[in-house]
C-alpha cells in the first residue's frame, strides 16, 4: 500500500507540470500579447520621459509683413456743411427744395410771406418822403434868414437857430433813408437762397411754419457743398496720439458694405483735447475721397490707422521675448542674455544668436539677425524645469490699441 501511495506522489508531480504546459500552449496568444504590451508600455514610458528630459516649449519664427497699427471709430460727414437760415420772421410761403436736392448758388430755397416786410417797406418809404420835405422847407427858411441876416433885418441867433433846424432835417432824411434800405433788405430776406453749390442733406421746416428771429436765427436748410469729398472725425487716446501724423495711411470699412475696405488720409490732428471718463482723447480728422458717392452723411467708420508697415522681414510672437533668464536651459550661454541674444533650437540642440529687435505691434515683434531663418524655432523655456524668474508685460494700449513693448 505504501509503495502504490509513493508511485501516486512521483507521477503527480509531471502530470501538473504537463497540464501547466497545456494550458500555457492553449492560451499562448494572450500571453504573447499581454507580453507585447508590457513591453510596449515600457519602452513607452521611458522614451517619453526621455524626450521630456531633452524637450523645450518654443515659439516659431516666421517670414512676412507687419503693421503696426491704431483702431477708433468714427462718424463720415462732408468736408464743408453750411446752415441756411432766416434773418426775419414769417409764415414759410413756398418752399422750393427737398432732400438731396441739388442746388447752385443763389437759387431760391424757400419764401416767406412778405405783406408784412412790404407794409414795413412802404412805411419807411412815407417816413423818408415827409423828412425830405421837412428838409426841403428848413434849408429854404435858412437861405432866407441868410440873406435877411446879411441886410440886417434879424438877429444872428435867428439865423443860426434855422441852419440848425435845418441840419437836423438833413439828418433826419439821412436816418429815414436807412430805415427805407433796412425794410427794403429785409424785404429782400423773405426770399432764401442757396449760398453754395452743394446737396440739401435735410429740410427743418414745412411750409405755413412761423420762424421767430428774433432771438437766434432758425436754421432752415443743412447744405453740403461736395458730397465727393467726405471727412471722418476720429476719437484717439492720448496713449496712442504720439504715433499719429498728418499724411498717413488709413483704411476703414463701414456696416453698408461690409466686404469693402475704404481708404483714406490722415489730414489733422485737433489740439483741442475732450476728457471721456476720465481718459483724454484727441481728435484726428481723416480726409476720404467719395468720387462715387458711396458713403453717405452719418456713417460709422471703423478706422485704422497704419502708423508703421514693413514688408519681407523676420518675425515672431511677443510671448517669445518673455524669457528674463537661460539659466533653466541646461546648456552654456557664454555670456548671452535674453536682452541680446535668442535661444534657437537647430537640429536639437540649442543655440544661442544675437538680435535687435524692430517693429512691435500688439502681438508680433521684428527680428533683426543675421543669424536667423523662417522655421527656426526661439526656445522660451525647458519643459518640466521650475521658473526661477517672475515675467512681467507691460502693454500700452489706448482706444486704438497701439501695443507697447514688454519690460525689461
Amino acid at each position: 500500500m505504501a509503495k502504490q501511495q509513493k508511485t501516486i506522489v512521483k507521477e503527480s508531480g509531471p502530470s501538473f507540470v504537463r497540464r501547466a504546459l497545456r494550458w500555457i500552449w492553449r492560451k499562448k496568444w494572450w500571453i504573447v500579447l499581454i507580453a507585447i504590451i508590457a513591453v510596449g508600455i515600457n519602452v513607452f514610458s521611458g522614451g517619453a520621459k526621455k524626450a521630456q528630459k531633452e524637450s523645450y516649449s518654443t515659439v516659431e519664427i516666421t517670414y512676412g509683413n507687419l503693421r503696426q497699427i491704431v483702431s477708433a471709430t468714427g462718424e463720415i460727414q462732408p468736408v464743408n456743411t453750411v446752415n441756411v437760415g432766416s434773418q426775419v420772421s414769417g409764415t414759410i410761403d413756398n418752399i422750393y427744395v427737398d432732400y438731396n436736392s441739388h442746388v447752385n448758388k443763389g437759387d431760391v430755397l424757400l419764401t416767406i410771406e412778405p405783406s408784412v416786410l412790404q407794409a414795413q417797406v412802404r412805411e419807411a418809404e412815407a417816413s423818408l418822403n415827409s423828412s425830405q420835405s421837412k428838409r426841403n422847407y428848413a434849408k429854404s427858411e435858412y437861405e432866407r434868414n441868410k440873406i435877411l441876416y446879411n441886410e440886417g433885418f434879424i438877429s444872428r441867433a435867428e439865423m443860426e437857430q434855422s441852419q440848425t433846424t435845418y441840419e437836423q432835417a438833413e439828418q433826419e432824411v439821412v436816418r429815414m433813408n436807412s430805415q427805407y434800405e433796412r425794410s427794403k433788405t429785409n424785404l429782400g430776406y423773405a426770399t432764401i437762397t442757396s449760398p453754395v453749390d452743394g446737396t440739401v442733406i435735410s429740410r427743418k421746416v414745412d411750409v405755413g411754419q412761423t420762424v421767430a428771429a428774433s432771438f437766434q436765427t432758425p436754421d432752415l436748410f443743412e447744405i453740403a457743398e461736395d458730397l465727393t469729398k467726405m471727412q471722418i472725425e476720429t476719437s484717439v487716446s492720448e496713449a496712442d496720439i504720439g504715433v499719429i501724423k498728418e499724411g498717413q495711411k488709413v483704411t476703414f470699412t463701414v456696416d453698408a458694405y461690409p466686404t469693402k475696405t475704404f481708404e483714406g488720409r490722415v489730414h489733422q490732428i485737433r489740439l483741442s483735447p475732450t476728457t471721456t471718463s476720465n481718459v483724454v482723447v484727441y481728435t484726428v480728422v481723416i480726409d476720404v475721397n467719395n468720387a462715387d458717392l458711396s458713403l453717405m452723411p452719418g456713417m460709422t467708420a471703423f478706422v485704422t490707422i497704419v502708423v508703421d508697415e514693413k514688408f519681407d522681414i523676420y518675425k515672431t510672437q511677443n510671448s517669445a521675448f518673455l524669457v528674463r533668464s537661460f539659466d533653466n536651459l541646461g546648456v552654456e550661454t557664454d555670456g548671452a542674455t535674453p536682452a541680446t541674444h535668442v535661444a534657437i533650437l537647430r537640429d536639437g540642440k540649442v543655440s544661442f544668436v544675437p538680435y535687435t529687435k524692430g517693429l512691435v505691434t500688439a502681438t508680433e515683434t521684428e527680428i533683426i539677425s543675421d543669424d536667423i531663418q523662417a522655421g527656426d524655432k526661439i526656445v522660451v523655456g525647458k519643459i518640466g524645469a521650475k521658473s526661477q524668474n517672475r515675467s512681467s508685460v507691460n502693454n500700452r494700449g489706448g482706444m486704438g490699441g497701439r501695443p507697447g513693448g514688454p519690460m525689461r
